[in-house]
């Protein structure tokens, strides 16, 4: 997959939802609307995760877009970076909506869960 640029890179410093419990969530903005040829991609960087842990990615009005399930972690070690190709239509224009949340707990993710997450777009192969 070959990135264009700009990339942009947001720190996990994510609004959590309004009654707290419901996970994190954020609104991101593309370089520019998708144009023919292109994907966009939500990359997840994750820190430390309580074994066994899955976080889940959705919209905001709840359309599931993916699941990071580490198959192994170490305890105490960051789990890695993972790469979620997102639908063109779960994208308004040049912006999305996304709520992660930390799987059936649902609620918000700390800055050690989650380190950041940078929206790119790529060429479709």
């Amino acid at each position: 997959m070959r990135i264009s640029a700009p990339t942009l890179v947001f720190p996990m410093l994510i609004a959590c939802a309004a009654n707290g419990d419901t996970g994190s969530e954020m609104t991101l903005t593309l370089p520019h609307a998708l144009r023919a040829g292109e994907t966009a991609w939500l990359e997840v960087s994750v820190g430390v995760l309580a074994h066994g842990k899955e976080i889940d990615i959705t919209t905001t009005s709840g359309r599931p877009l993916g699941t990071i399930s580490p198959f192994v972690n170490r305890i105490g070690q960051e789990v890695g970076h993972y790469a979620i190709p997102l639908p063109p239509d779960a994208i308004s224009g040049d912006r999305i909506a996304l709520r992660l949340s930390l799987g059936n707990e649902r609620r918000a993710l700390t800055q050690d869960e989650v380190r950041s997450v940078r929206l790119t777009i790529g060429a479709t192969r």
